[in-house]
C-alpha cells in the first residue's frame, strides 16, 4: 500500500513537473518574437553603429574607406558639434531638476486625500501624453511677438518681471538665441512633469502610513514628515526619476526640431545633438560621421547614469 501511494505520489509530482516545463517553454516561446525584435533593432544597431562610425559609410554603397577614430576627430573638431554638446548639457542640468522637483510637487498634492483626486491626477499627467510636436507648434503661436504670452505681459504693465530685465514687450522668445533654448525648456518641464509625477506617485504608495502616524505621534510636524521620512525613502525613486529623465534629456529632438528646424535656428541656439546627427544625416549624408556622434552620445549618458547610480544607489524594488 505505502509502495503504491509512494508511486502515485511521483507521478503527480512528475507530472507537475512537466506542466511546469510546457508552461515555461509556451512562455519562452510568447516572448521569442519581441527578443528578436529587440536585439536586432535595439542592440543590434547600436553595435552596428559602432561598426559604421569607424568608415566613410555610404548609405547605398556601405563602407567606402576605413576611417578609423577619423570621424571622431571631425566631430570634436566641429564647432557646431560642440555648440549643441553646449545646448544638450545646459539643457539637461536645468530641466532634470525643475522635472524632478515639480514632479515631486504634485505627486505629493494628489497622493493626499482631496477632493477630485483622479481628476488632478488625471489633468496633471495629460501634457505628457499629447502629442508633443503639436503641443510645439501651439507653443510657438504663444510665445510668437504678438502672441498671447507677451500680450499678458502688456496686460501686467509695470509688474512684468520680463520688463524689469530688459526685455522687450514684443520679444521673439522663439527667435531670439538667448531665449529659444529656455522657452523649450519651459516647454518641456511642464509637457513630462505629469510623467515625473506618476513615477513618485508609485514610490510615495511603497511607504507605510504606520511611519507617518508613528512621526505624527512624537509631534513632527507635515514639512518635518516630508523631509525626514518622505525625501529619503525615495532615495530609489530619486534614481529611477533621474535616470528617466537625464536620458530624456539628453536625447532632445523633437520640441528642437519643431521650432528651429533641421539646423537649430537661431544660430544654432537650439542645436542639440540628436538634432546634429540627424543634420549630417539628412544634409550631408555622411553616415560614418553621424555613427560616430551617436557612439559618443551613448558613452555620455552611460557615464551620467553610472554617475548617477553611485549618488542615488541601486534601482527601486517596485521597477
Amino acid at each position: 500500500m505505502t509502495t503504491r501511494t509512494e508511486a502515485t505520489a511521483s507521478e503527480r509530482g512528475g507530472s507537475l513537473r512537466q506542466q511546469h516545463v510546457t508552461e515555461a517553454l509556451a512562455g519562452y516561446a510568447f516572448v521569442a518574437i519581441p527578443m528578436v525584435l529587440f536585439l536586432i533593432f535595439n542592440v543590434g544597431a547600436i553595435l552596428f553603429a559602432f561598426v559604421i562610425s569607424v568608415f566613410d559609410w555610404g548609405i547605398r554603397a556601405g563602407p567606402r574607406e576605413f576611417l578609423g577614430f577619423g570621424n571622431f576627430e571631425d566631430a570634436l573638431a566641429n564647432p557646431v558639434f560642440w555648440k549643441s554638446v553646449g545646448n544638450t548639457v545646459r539643457y539637461t542640468v536645468i530641466v532634470v531638476p525643475c522635472q524632478m522637483a515639480l514632479g515631486l510637487f504634485l505627486a505629493v498634492i494628489v497622493n493626499q486625500k482631496i477632493r477630485g483626486q483622479t481628476f488632478f491626477r488625471a489633468a496633471f499627467y495629460f501634457p505628457a501624453i499629447a502629442s508633443s510636436a503639436a503641443i510645439t507648434v501651439l507653443f510657438i503661436y504663444i510665445m510668437q511677438p504678438e502672441g498671447l504670452f507677451n500680450s499678458f505681459r502688456n496686460v501686467l504693465g509695470p509688474l512684468d518681471p520680463f520688463g524689469a530685465l530688459g526685455i522687450a514687450e514684443n520679444h521673439p522668445w522663439l527667435g531670439h538665441s538667448t531665449t529659444a533654448l529656455e522657452s523649450v525648456m519651459a516647454l518641456n518641464i511642464w509637457t513630462t512633469s505629469g510623467t515625473m509625477m506618476l513615477f513618485y506617485l508609485a514610490s510615495l504608495q511603497t511607504i507605510p502610513r504606520e511611519t507617518y502616524e508613528a512621526a505624527e505621534m512624537d509631534g513632527a510636524n507635515a514639512w518635518d514628515a516630508f523631509w525626514r521620512i518622505t525625501f529619503p525613502l525615495l532615495r530609489p525613486g530619486h534614481f529611477f526619476v533621474a535616470t528617466i529623465s537625464v536620458i530624456g534629456s539628453l536625447q532632445i529632438f523633437d520640441q528642437a526640431f519643431v521650432a528651429g528646424g533641421l539646423s537649430g535656428e537661431p544660430n544654432n541656439a537650439l542645436s542639440t545633438m540628436v538634432l546634429f546627427i540627424a543634420r549630417q544625416v539628412r544634409e550631408n549624408v555622411d553616415m560614418g560621421f553621424a555613427a560616430a556622434v551617436g557612439v559618443l552620445l551613448f558613452f555620455l549618458i552611460m557615464a551620467v547614469t553610472l554617475v548617477q547610480r553611485r549618488l542615488f544607489g541601486a534601482a527601486p524594488t517596485w521597477y
